[in-house]
């Protein structure tokens, strides 16, 4: 093996190799490719995995296609190559099939693979949650302390199958036989809850390895968040139960929590877990786990499923969510969450798992762009709102915090989305009535006026006035306000909204008596306790109703729409663009030292970016039908006059240095110039205003409009990200920016537009126009944001692309300024390719 010409990859348990692929270069872009997977191990996807990862391997090297020779009658080797997704195709020959794989990756093979990855993680999750058996190692006699108190919480949660404490001289503890070591446990072991000393975990996982435990919950501390030492001990935790096929929770976690019946699964420090109910909640922080279970409980929620991944070294939010799609007993899910190991990858998940089921997230950290210590996650170089527009682009609903999260999820769990904005208000209060219309004006959404019912309204009144509602197209939801009366309260009231709600396909949510959560009056029951679909959520507020309200019919608009395609660009010239940019990096031409504009990135510009010469990057730009309009460089007045004659006149004068603005309308420009003495004059008073270094052009002056400003570049922490925005001083002192993951569709570019506060100016008539035909063609601007969001995504190259400005008008949009930086490709992009350990390349 010389890992250039000739690969391999192993797959080993537990030290012990099972498969083997390699590959042999042909010529320099085909290879021959051969698997060997141990008969006991057939049929566990092992060959389908290696091929995922020795395909990335061999593309790495420019190898473009995999033969290989197979036998007819190994159907099972066949299949493998066949469901892979690639390209093949198929000869037979003096007894052996030949197969040909073009590994260029399809939408097959991705979806394939993403299939692939989606099954395995799910299962490897599930067995951490439907344990037959747990042990707890470090089991304590001394009360309070966390080993102590990890056992009796699992044995006073009802745990459904054996306890196995583990202590090195106990003969029992709290009342259960105990053992020296998880070795000396007769029977199986399936999940091991730690609390040993930090230093002692190494050396438990690897007794664990060797018992056949599936899993481990590390509840113990001492590692990542101490510093240096700890983060080395955390990696070598992580490496020895990987090598085992252990998944690991933590440490310096809460522990899991399982609330089916048939497991009745409490792992965690808290004493107590919420009932069953349909929300699976992920949680990164330990400290405020057991708050989150505590809280959960005092609203009457239940929940499916509880993890708090501590350090989250190995399992983490991105594991849940793949495990929680399949789950039908969680309907919705909840993510507190402290850093963001592979942002890309989870806002690919959550829109996946946002298509089917409301995906609420609290992430801290938001001003700093902070990551805890001792999390394994990097910090992310987006500002905080940048992260929100791509949390929307996912249909995942960000609140600010965890109260704010319960009063979305209690209306998310207990009650049906709302087909539309229109909101029907009812109450005994008509000032509360009127709160209700305001927070609904506010939060975009459309209120009938209120029905005030007035203050001696009876059951009857509220029962008349909710089946009105009701029954009226015009009304998606209904919020209903009750206070109490003069007289004393009975349950009527609330029987009438419970029984309503029960069998209503519309939601229906409440300020009752300022209660929070789902309060006993309103709950539909089950046969076990449990709160059921139905129950009416109560809020303090009227204010706290409506936001809540508002991020459900958001994300119900959302789930609705669209979600568009990639459209079909014909005239993309990837083999050119491609040779553009491999002559731009071989000549290394240093850029400027110019920081990117603050909104993009908190990254400034690399030293080891080039940007690219006017003319190349217009080039590279045509290669994917964006038109960038042509300037010419002048440096006499002459010479501008000149410039305009051959352009053609009106013209603009304008400053082309970097640090200068190039938008119309600002400092370093001169617009409408329509004759030679214009040009001249204009020409004179900026070189005498800004000096040598100005640099100014002469270009075609572009019919007014609306000018907008469009950057993509590549993010380290998401990929290929697209920004847009006007181009207006107010704009961005007022940060009015959206970002979107690219590539776009074409939906995706139409919500990219709207995002923007200042969206509104796009669509009407621009001042100075004098009918609709002079609107701008927004269609035109939304197809340069798809074809940028191409080139970005194809190229992992191209730093950073600044069009500034894109004039749109009623004539199309129209690209006057563009600037591209390019930098070496990254080894590996987010979320792209086969999975690998943090570090570990091929």
């Amino acid at each position: 093996m010389d890992y250039e010409d000739r690969v391999a990859l192993i797959a080993t348990i537990s030290g012990v190799m099972v498969a083997v692929v390699r590959y042999d270069k042909v010529d320099e872009a085909e290879a021959e490719v051969a698997f060997v997977v141990e008969d006991a191990h057939q049929g566990r996807g092992l060959a389908s995995v290696l091929l995922e990862h020795i395909g990335a391997a061999a593309r790495e090297r420019g190898v473009r296609r995999f033969i290989a020779d197979v036998l007819p009658e190994n159907r099972r080797m066949i299949n493998v190559f066949r469901e892979a997704g690639y390209t093949a195709q198929q000869t037979f020959d003096e007894g052996v099939i030949r197969l040909t794989l073009d590994l260029e990756p399809t939408d097959t093979a991705q979806e394939v693979m993403r299939a692939r990855e989606q099954r395995a993680e799910s299962r490897s999750i599930a067995r951490l949650l439907f344990p037959e058996s747990v042990a707890v190692i470090g089991a304590s006699r001394t009360a309070h302390t966390i080993g102590q108190t990890a056992l009796r919480n699992l044995l006073a949660g009802d745990f459904q199958g054996p306890v196995f404490p583990v202590h090195p001289e106990a003969k029992a503890v709290a009342g259960v036989r105990a053992y020296p070591s998880v070795l000396d446990i007769p029977d199986q072991v399936d999940l091991a809850v730690v609390a040993v000393r930090a230093d002692m975990v190494v050396g438990v996982v690897e007794e664990c390895a060797q018992k056949g435990v599936h899993g481990l919950v590390v509840v113990s501390s001492g590692f990542g968040e101490t510093g240096k030492e700890g983060r080395d001990r955390q990696d070598e935790l992580v490496r020895t139960a990987r090598a085992a096929g252990l998944r690991v929770v933590g440490p310096n976690c809460l522990g899991i929590a399982n609330t089916d019946p048939a497991v009745s699964l409490n792992a965690t420090l808290s004493p107590y877990v919420p009932p069953r109910g349909p929300i699976g909640f992920f949680s990164q922080s330990g400290a405020l786990g057991r708050a989150i279970l505590q809280r959960v409980a005092e609203r009457g929620m239940g929940l499916s499923t509880f993890v708090s991944a501590g350090n989250r070294a190995d399992v983490s939010g991105n594991d849940l969510v793949q495990y929680w799609q399949e789950d039908p007993a969680t309907e919705v899910v909840l993510q507190y969450l402290e850093s963001l190991g592979n942002p890309r990858k989870f806002t690919r998940l959550a829109r996946r798992l946002a298509q089917h089921k409301p995906v609420v997230a609290v992430r801290s950290g938001g001003s700093s762009h902070g990551v805890p210590t001792g999390h394994a996650a990097g910090a992310l170089t987006l500002p905080d709102y940048a992260l929100t527009s791509l949390f929307q682009q996912a249909g995942v609903v960000r609140v600010e915090d965890i109260t704010q999260m319960f009063d979305v999820a209690q209306l998310f769990a207990y009650q049906p989305l709302p087909a539309g904005p229109r909101v029907g208000i009812l109450g005994n209060s008509d000032s509360l009535g009127l709160l209700v219309k305001d927070a609904c004006v506010r939060s975009g959404l459309k209120p009938h006026d209120p029905v005030d019912l007035g203050p001696n309204a009876t059951a009857a009144d509220f029962d008349a006035a909710l089946a009105t509602a009701l029954a009226d197209d015009q009304v998606h939801s209904v919020v209903v306000v009750f206070i109490p009366a003069l007289t004393p309260i009975s349950d009527d009231v609330a029987e009438v909204v419970r029984n309503k709600a029960a069998v209503s396909q519309k939601p229906i949510i409440t300020t009752y008596l300022g209660h929070q959560g789902l309060p006993e009056e309103l709950r539909q029951i089950g046969q076990s306790g449990e709160t059921l679909r139905g129950s009416v959520p109560s809020y303090p507020a009227p204010e706290d109703a409506v936001r809540a309200l508002a991020h459900a019919t958001h994300y119900a608009i959302w789930r609705e729409r669209d979600p568009g395609r990639h459209p079909e660009l014909a005239d993309v010239d990837g083999k050119r663009s491609r040779a553009i940019i491999d002559e731009t990096l071989l000549k290394k031409e240093s850029s400027r030292a110019e920081a990117h504009p603050v909104w993009f990135t908190s990254e400034p510009v690399h030293s080891e970016e080039t940007a690219v010469e006017q003319d190349a990057a217009r080039e590279l730009l045509g290669c994917f039908g964006i038109e960038v309009w042509r300037h010419i460089p002048v440096s006499s007045a002459e010479a501008a006059v000149a410039a305009a004659e051959e352009l053609g006149y009106p013209v603009v004068v304008k400053a082309n240095a970097p640090d200068l603005r190039l938008r119309s309308g600002g400092s370093g420009i001169r617009s409408d110039l329509r004759t030679s003495a214009d040009v001249r004059s204009a020409f004179t008073g900026l070189h005498d205003r800004l000096g040598d270094d100005a640099m100014l052009v002469v270009q075609r002056m572009a019919t007014p409009g609306v000018p907008t400003v469009i950057r993509a570049g590549e993010n380290p922490s998401f990929g290929s990200v697209i920004a847009f925005g006007l181009a207006d001083v107010t704009a961005e002192l007022l940060d009015d920016r959206a970002f979107r993951l690219a590539p776009l569709t074409d939906a995706d570019a139409a919500d990219l537009v709207h995002a923007v506060r200042s969206s509104p100016l796009l669509f009407g008539v621009p001042p100075g126009a004098t009918s609709l035909a002079d609107q701008p063609d927004v269609e035109a601007l939304q197809d340069v944001l798809v074809r940028i969001s191409r080139l970005a995504d194809a190229f992992p190259e191209v730093a950073h692309v600044d069009l500034d400005p894109v004039m749109v008008n009623a004539e199309g949009a129209h690209v006057l300024g563009a600037r591209v930086w390019l930098r070496e490709a990254p080894e590996l992009r987010p979320d792209s390719g086969p999975r690998r350990l943090r570090g570990v390349t091929f």
